[in-house]
């Protein structure tokens, strides 16, 4: 079912002028014209939750300070990188933390983060790149408001073992209103790649960063021990929200937390289309924020109209 066109219009006034700069983008980046009044493609529906679905918890999840404590909260037995420091100048980063192997980086935005090993970089080029980052309002080219509402902080983070090359670096799994849609294994050390469905069972087929037939992560007893742990913690992490991504870090002997993603790819990220297909059927916007609040006049008439769709 489709929403009425009569209440497209308060849509727009509703949700102001960042629609057509957002719009536009998404026209240049994936190449046709969203149905933003009633998002059915992955994209869509990721566009619909920049301009519309204001959800404060999307700002404690998108911080990578706040994310590590809502996950500490949610499941407290889960292996986390250790924070060894925060703060909100760089120049007061102990000199003996640099001196180590640590992970540089910034609560408030994507690939901020410098990886020190044996004192490199130095320390006045760490403070020149965190300080340019600080005063970053990430997020605006592509309408991630989540970020904007966040406190810049830098922090130091223990530096993982990933077990890239063994067995994988990364897992990342979908969870749409409780039920896993897919995970999605990466090994960044080898280049190469996996899908699994919410069994664990590999997937056939590829993703658009590695295509290639011999880029496939080797299935073995312990990744697939790996991803069946993060299957199950995913969703308690997750709780009710209508769509996130859950991620998780790889090493020899523990699964670690890693982050959690509102915007994946910044909501033009390619992905296999089976797998885009499967978080389309299962991603029910009427369990959104948005969706749950009541609302007044045009905006009311829009969010039931919207809601009727999942009720047929």
């Amino acid at each position: 079912m489709h929403c009425r066109s009569d209440i497209k219009p308060g849509l727009w006034n509703f949700a102001g002028r960042s629609c057509w700069p957002r719009t536009v983008r998404f026209v240049m980046k994936l190449g046709y014209l969203p149905n933003l009044a009633a998002p059915k493609t992955y994209h869509e529906m990721l566009l619909w939750r920049k301009i519309v679905d204001r959800n404060p918890l999307f700002v404690t999840l998108t911080d990578k300070l706040a994310a590590k404590a809502h996950i500490r909260s949610a499941c407290p037995d889960l292996a986390l990188p250790r924070t060894l420091w925060s703060g909100r100048d760089p120049a007061d980063i102990p000199l003996e933390l640099l001196a180590g192997d640590v992970i540089v980086k910034t609560n408030h935005g994507c690939a901020m983060n410098i990886f020190v090993a044996d004192g490199a970089p130095n320390r006045g080029l760490i403070i020149a790149k965190a300080r340019h980052w600080l005063r970053k309002r990430y997020g605006r080219r592509n309408g991630e408001w989540a970020y904007w509402p966040i406190v810049p902080t830098v922090f130091v983070e223990e530096r993982l073992a990933l077990s890239g090359a063994r067995i994988a670096t990364d897992i990342k799994v979908h969870v749409c209103g409780g039920v896993i849609t897919r995970a999605w294994v990466e090994d960044k050390t080898a280049g190469r790649s996996l899908l699994l469905d919410r069994d664990a069972n590999p997937l056939p087929g590829r993703d658009p960063d590695y295509p290639r037939e011999d880029q496939a992560v080797p299935v073995n007893a312990r990744l697939l021990d790996y991803v069946r742990q993060a299957i199950s913690i995913a969703p308690v992490i997750a709780g009710n929200l209508d769509y996130i991504r859950i991620d998780f870090l790889v090493t020899d002997n523990c699964l670690y937390a890693g982050e959690i993603v509102v915007y994946p790819g910044a909501g033009y990220g390619t992905t296999n289309p089976a797998f885009a297909g499967e978080i389309e059927r299962l991603w029910r916007l009427d369990q959104s924020a948005f969706l749950r609040r009541r609302h007044k006049g045009i905006v009311r008439l829009y969010a039931d109209a919207l809601r009727a769709r999942f009720e047929n």
